[in-house]
């Protein structure tokens, strides 16, 4: 049981930290882009896109360190299903056509717990993004109003 705990736990760190590397590097490139200060509809649109296949990726790559897990603690039997299982359970959709053996199966609900935190964070760029995107302009509108 101790052995599950401190693989679950590292399996938890590494996947703040491939999140967090990723964060930076996106949020890195948006800094860089000058779309978030454009007024148009499709430079936002293509911005949006181009972050949405980031965080994208990112979870990708968390999700097949998690498989990868499974794999070489021999939970599962291929890498298909050891991909297919650590999809399932990063992103709580959870099938249950494929289990963990009983020794292992508090790292399924622990990688769920991980992935939802993961997508908040990602969910949260979103949020920051767009409030960054439009926040000047309502606040020109008020002045407007105000005026």
């Amino acid at each position: 049981m101790i052995a599950v705990i401190l693989i679950a736990c590292t399996m938890v760190a590494v996947t703040v930290v491939m999140h967090a590397t990723g964060f930076s590097l996106t949020l890195r490139s948006l800094m860089k882009s000058r779309t978030a200060l454009s007024t148009q509809t499709w430079p936002i649109v293509w911005l949006l896109i181009r972050v949405a296949w980031s965080l994208i990726l990112i979870h990708v790559a968390e999700i097949t360190v998690w498989a990868f897990c499974y794999l070489c603690l021999g939970c599962l039997p291929d890498a298909e299903s050891a991909f297919y299982f650590s999809g399932a359970s990063y992103t709580t959709i959870g099938y249950g056509d494929l289990v963990l053996p009983k020794p292992w199966r508090m790292l399924g609900p622990v990688e769920g717990l991980s992935g939802i935190l993961m997508c908040g964070l990602s969910a949260g760029l979103f949020f920051a993004l767009v409030t960054r995107i439009y926040a000047p302009r309502l606040e020109e509108m008020n002045l407007r109003k105000n005026s």
